[in-house]
């Protein structure tokens, strides 16, 4: 009988890994999902794979493994994938920009990762390598959408893309933003994930501004707990996004490190039960490869129950390793 059932377990597991985004979210009518990005040395690897296990108690719809710039992680975000595939329960999404890397070269990523056993990608212009301008040589196909056309070309896979709540950095005004957002996802996105954000009201703007041009799949809320001011500062000079004078200054005189992340988990705890109360039901949260801060928000904001995947004997085992 116990042979059976772990049988049966393992059938479940498969079923589950091997699934499409999109229809993972019409079936649940709900969403959570972690981001994690490729590790540098085997110590980083180390606490990556521990924070992956420790999540996984959470049964999130997805997870996500970030790509370098100009393809600069290719090899280990495979790893990383593969990882996750073999060893946890996980639906892995691999993210692939294209600038900088030729059709040719894209396909051959695709392919691969559909004989691994992939069925969804998120789909990003991407990022020059430092001391680049762009690139010439990737046969046009530089754009985000352009990718996306690639990635529908092969049938199987489901395809995310990013937005943008205050608008792209490189946008000159909201409405060129939401135009390019639009072609993105009329070359056949099957849901969007959002930039972080830390005041709602980007995101429901963002929304409202969606539905004025007729988008209307699935957009995820993407939440990063600030545990570290300093790096959330360089994070936000980078893309664009606001953060709060009055939380920049609660956490720059905060007596120690501990008081910045217990600041920073309970603002994202306070914005996570605003986005529910508000209708939000899709979460994705940018964890740095760290379980802790984004097990507190779930706690705290009780996400984890709302959002009905986790079962009580797992949200015990969660609390006692946190």
């Amino acid at each position: 009988m116990a042979v059976d059932e772990s049988s049966e377990v393992e059938e479940l597991k498969e079923a589950r890994r091997y699934m499409k985004i999109r229809d993972i979210i019409e079936q649940r009518g709900n969403s959570l999902s972690f981001e994690f990005f490729p590790p540098k040395t085997q110590e980083a690897e180390t606490q990556l794979f521990d924070a992956i296990k420790r999540l996984e108690i959470f049964r999130p719809s997805f997870v996500s493994v970030t790509y370098g710039a100009g393809g600069g992680t290719r090899k280990t975000t495979r790893r990383v994938v593969e990882h996750i595939m073999r060893e946890t329960s996980l639906t892995p999404m691999p993210h692939l920009t294209c600038i900088g890397q030729s059709e040719d070269e894209l396909k051959a990523i695709l392919r691969d990762y559909q004989q691994l056993g992939i069925e969804n990608i998120l789909a990003l212009r991407g990022d020059p390598p430092k001391g680049t301008a762009g690139s010439s040589a990737n046969d046009g196909h530089c754009h985000a959408s352009d990718l996306v056309r690639l990635a529908r070309s092969f049938g199987a896979l489901s395809t995310g893309v990013a937005v943008y709540p205050e608008g792209h950095v490189e946008a000159p005004s909201l409405e060129t933003d939401m135009f390019y957002t639009k072609q993105k996802i009329e070359a056949g996105a099957d849901f969007a994930i959002t930039q972080m954000f830390f005041d709602n009201r980007f995101f429901y703007d963002f929304m409202e501004r969606a539905e004025k041009v007729g988008i209307h799949i699935p957009v995820i809320a993407g939440i990063m707990p600030i545990t570290d001011i300093d790096k959330i500062k360089r994070f936000c000079q980078t893309c664009g996004s606001t953060l709060p004078s009055s939380l920049i200054r609660r956490m720059e005189t905060a007596g120690s490190p501990g008081e910045v992340a217990r600041i920073g988990i309970d603002f994202a705890t306070r914005q996570c039960e605003d986005l529910w109360q508000h209708g939000v039901r899709f979460f994705h949260f940018y964890t740095l490869n760290r379980a802790e801060a984004v097990t507190e928000v779930l706690h705290n904001s009780s996400l984890e129950r709302l959002l009905g995947e986790t079962s009580e004997e797992d949200l015990t085992s969660s609390i006692l390793v946190t």
